[in-house]
């Protein structure tokens, strides 16, 4: 196994008890959703149960095994978005505690994603302010929608206000899509990571962009996974048919959708790591934009690192991919000489 490059993966789950069970106890009880699906499949004594409860010995060990240095740590969806907005605060302050606990253990190999709960504005501000001041994390992560509803809308502006403010980048990480646009996925159960995720956080990211988003907030610092969620593939034919059809009520913005998406955005690789993606996500948005992820405990680590390590690209893009891009955006020390 190569050692030429530090190995940082970005998008990497965990989940506490006090999230897992009553999420558990709801997919046992109500009808499907797509939402409650991942839970009931983390059922007890399954592998993937021990996995994202563990922030102790297999999960280090694993990372041994595969060479992979730092893990950047978030709650596993839809983390605290779907309980009700006191209880969603009360427990993301517990996850991120537990997580700001388990990287003081392992400071040189842990870093945190902070969780928030965007069904109370002003209490996922002060989270956010307390993450960034008190418990050192990186950045933050929002699984997407929340109750239907996108970060563009104006009843957000207090969590984009305390991102900014603070410096805290913002992961948006899939879940199913809302109810308003779920109808058509579910004949064939597109509405998982098949199809419907990356369909759904791409949506957020255009809303964002089109709302004007990155004219009040310039300095706001956003992530997508999966290979960008399918938006850089689109960029050029976004730019074309936002100048063509003028929209009444649309913001007119200072830019092109494209200009912003390469000033207030930054992809990972997670679940994606193959040549071609990950050679036109270079051409496109080059390697300073681009990290890489493997989605433990959802997806191989050992396939993740073999695959970027056998990617047919200079030393100087996988290195950028494998930890410097990571270390700029998420503020990770570098590693000791």
């Amino acid at each position: 196994m190569s050692r030429r490059f530090r190995r940082i993966a970005t998008e990497e789950a965990y989940v506490i008890p006090e999230v897992l069970n009553p999420m558990r106890d709801r997919a046992a009880r109500e009808d499907y959703d797509p939402d409650l699906l991942f839970w009931s499949r983390a059922r007890v004594g399954s592998p993937l149960e021990r996995r994202l409860l563990d922030l102790e010995a297999e999960r280090l060990a694993i990372m041994d095994q595969n060479g992979v240095d730092v893990q950047v740590i978030s709650l596993a969806s839809t983390g605290v978005q779907m309980f009700p907005p006191a209880e969603a605060g009360q427990l993301a302050t517990l996850a991120n505690d537990r997580l700001a606990e388990a990287i003081a253990r392992h400071p040189a190999r842990y870093y945190g994603l902070g969780c928030f709960a965007p069904q109370d504005p002003a209490g996922a501000a002060r989270e956010i302010e307390r993450a960034a001041r008190g418990l050192g994390f990186s950045g933050m992560l929002v699984n997407s929608h929340t109750d239907g509803h996108y970060l563009d809308e104006e009843a957000f502006s207090p969590v984009l206000e305390a991102l900014e403010a603070h410096d805290m980048p913002l992961y948006i990480h899939p879940r199913a899509p809302a109810p308003a646009m779920a109808a058509p996925y579910r004949r064939y159960t597109l509405e998982h990571a098949v199809w419907g995720f990356q369909a759904e956080v791409g949506l957020h990211a255009i809303r964002m962009i089109v709302g004007g988003v990155f004219d009040r907030f310039p300095r706001l610092k956003v992530v997508l996974g999966h290979m960008g969620e399918g938006v850089p593939y689109w960029l050029t034919r976004v730019d074309a048919m936002y100048k063509a059809f003028q929209a009444e009520g649309r913001p007119a913005l200072h830019m092109a959708p494209s200009e912003y998406f390469l000033r207030n955005f930054t992809i990972t690789t997670s679940g994606m790591n193959t040549p071609a993606a990950v050679r036109y996500c270079l051409d496109t948005l080059g390697s300073e934009r681009m990290m890489f992820a493997i989605d433990y405990p959802f997806c191989d680590t050992a396939e993740a690192v073999a695959a970027m390590d056998a990617m047919p690209i200079s030393d100087g893009d996988k290195a950028n991919i494998y930890s410097r891009t990571a270390e700029r955006i998420f503020r990770i020390a570098p590693a000791p000489v």
